[in-house]
């Protein structure tokens, strides 16, 4: 079974990692995969687009598995199993594959090498954010696993499980099929409000015009406040990616009641004003991009 659009393969040939103790073993299956050249590169691409040739999609994949691992082993400090980071990054590849487009004028690895930092860095923000939300030891458990078993079976995206999909892995598991749809729904991220969805009557409607209009109730505030925290977080770890100074500058200058001025900043560090203003500019647009990335999985 194959889907051009949400990229999934299923029953193939992608090495998957199943667990820390079959990591060396997986690094040492995808040193097998050939890298390719501009050429085939640009021959498997215009297959995958203008045809929806899947075995073109996995040899674009396979072929830069070493570059997701090599950019997974760089997260390897955050206290998360490798074996789930790696399939992440495998996760924000594939993706990469799916969006890519010739006109970009860059090889496919400098295009997917944000998509599989994006994909690394929502997990490690949703399984810190699990954690510190007061998940049982139980949830947490079905969390990891959850997300392993999922990539065994070739499930690369985050959507909605198929009713047999949450049978099999619930079997699996050995846990309640209501628990995987919960869990699965849990980290699959966002919704968008402006997606288009069918109605009872077979009407086409944006998710937002379906929505009840009432009063907030206590878990919305609860709900809100656990977003808030989410994105502070991911201003917090986007912004630990800036220099000491870049770093400095945004917190004196915009994350702080009492902001100092130009001058204040410059002579701190000795330069000038439009020093300073220069680097305020350049670090905004890092912080940026670096927040959109993070994110950017869940659009």
């Amino acid at each position: 079974m194959s889907d051009y659009k949400g990229l999934v393969v299923r029953k193939s040939n992608l090495p998957v990692v199943i667990n820390d103790n079959s990591l060396v073993a997986y690094l040492d299956k995808i040193k097998t995969f050939p890298v390719l050249s501009e050429e085939q590169e640009v021959e498997l691409v215009n297959k995958l687009q203008q045809k929806g040739d899947m075995q073109a999609a996995q040899t674009l994949v396979t072929s830069h598995l070493r570059l997701a691992a090599k950019i997974a082993m760089t997260y390897r400090h955050y206290g998360l199993p490798m074996a789930d980071i790696i399939s992440e990054a495998n996760i924000g590849l594939m993706q990469a594959v799916k969006k890519f487009d010739l006109s970009k004028k860059v090889r496919l690895a400098t295009y997917a090498i944000w998509w599989i930092k994006a994909a690394i860095n929502d997990y490690i923000l949703k399984s810190w954010s699990l954690v510190k939300m007061g998940t049982s030891a139980a949830q947490k458990k079905l969390f990891y696993n959850l997300k392993r078993l999922k990539a065994r079976l070739g499930i690369y995206e985050n959507k909605e499980l198929s009713p047999q999909e949450v049978k099999q892995i619930a079997h699996e598991l050995v846990v309640d099929e209501q628990e995987v749809k919960d869990m699965n729904s849990r980290i699959g991220g966002d919704t968008s409000l402006n997606a288009t969805i069918t109605n009872s009557d077979d009407e086409k409607a944006e998710r937002i015009e379906l929505l009840v209009d009432k009063s907030q109730n206590i878990e919305e505030r609860i709900a809100l406040a656990q977003e808030a925290s989410y994105k502070k977080d991911i201003i917090k770890k986007c912004l630990a990616q800036l220099s000491e100074r870049e770093q400095y500058i945004i917190k004196n200058r915009l994350l702080t009641s009492t902001p100092k001025t130009l001058n204040e900043v410059g002579e701190e560090f000795g330069i000038s004003r439009e020093r300073v203003r220069q680097i305020e500019d350049v670090a905004i647009k890092k912080l940026k991009e670096l927040v959109l990335l993070a994110i950017s999985v869940k659009k």
